[in-house]
C-alpha cells in the first residue's frame, strides 16, 4: 500500500533529507496546548480552510482518502464514504469513525522547532495536507503523540509510506530529530522497493 499525500517525498529523497535533519533531543511541552477554550490552543483553531476554497481541511482529507465519498447537500463536508484504513488494513466505514492523524504528532512539532515559531506558521503546519492522513479512531487514539521510535502502523506494509509522510514533513519544516526516532524512521524505509 502505497497511499501518501500528494507532495511526499519519494523514498531516496526521503532517506537523503532524514540524514540531513538536525539531530537533537526533544524539547519541553511548556507552553504547548491543543485546548482551544479560552484561545490557548497553539497551533490555532482546528481544521481551518487554509487554501481559501471553502473547505475545511477535514473535509478536504475525508474527500481525498475515502471511497464512495457522498457529500453532505450543498456543502463540501463529507456525510459517507468508505476507509481503506492505512494504518490497520482495514476497511472503515462511517465518518463518525474515522479521524485525522497527524503524522507528525503537533506535540512532536512543538518539541521539534514549532514551539520558537510564529503562531500563523503554527496553523499552517497544523494544516498541512501533507501531514493529514484519515485513518480509524481507535488506532488514532492508540497513536496519540507518539514518535516512530514509540509507534509504527500495525500494517507493516505501510511503514514506507509512513516514513516518508513523516520525514517530508519534518524536512519541511526544518524540524529536528531525535536519535531514536531517526532510526525507527531509518528502519521504515529500508522496508521502501
Amino acid at each position: 500500500m502505497d497511499r501518501v499525500p500528494t507532495g511526499t517525498l519519494d523514498a531516496t529523497a526521503a532517506r537523503t533529507s532524514l540524514a540531513a535533519l538536525p539531530l537533537r533531543a526533544p524539547g519541553r511541552l511548556d507552553g504547548y496546548s491543543r485546548d482551544c477554550s479560552g484561545g490557548a490552543c497553539v497551533f490555532g483553531q482546528p481544521w481551518l480552510d487554509t487554501d481559501g476554497d471553502g473547505c475545511d481541511q477535514r473535509s478536504q482529507v475525508l474527500a481525498r482518502d475515502l471511497a464512495d465519498v457522498q457529500r453532505k447537500p450543498g456543502r463540501c463536508g463529507v456525510q459517507s464514504g468508505t476507509l481503506d484504513d492505512p494504518y490497520t488494513g482495514s476497511r472503515v466505514t462511517g465518518v463518525s469513525k474515522i479521524q485525522i492523524d497527524h503524522v507528525v504528532p503537533l506535540a512532536e512539532m512543538w518539541r521539534s522547532g514549532a514551539a520558537a515559531w510564529p503562531p500563523e506558521q503554527r496553523v499552517q503546519a497544523a494544516n498541512d495536507l501533507r501531514n493529514l492522513v484519515a485513518v480509524s479512531g481507535k488506532i488514532n487514539q492508540s497513536k496519540g503523540d507518539k514518535t516512530p521510535d514509540e509507534w509504527m502502523p500495525p500494517n507493516a506494509s505501510y511503514a514506507c509510506s509512513y516514513g516518508r509522510i513523516y520525514v517530508t514533513v519534518k524536512a519541511a519544516y526544518g524540524l529536528s530529530v531525535a536519535p531514536a526516532e531517526r532510526s525507527a524512521l531509518e528502519h521504515a524505509l529500508t522496508t521502501c522497493g
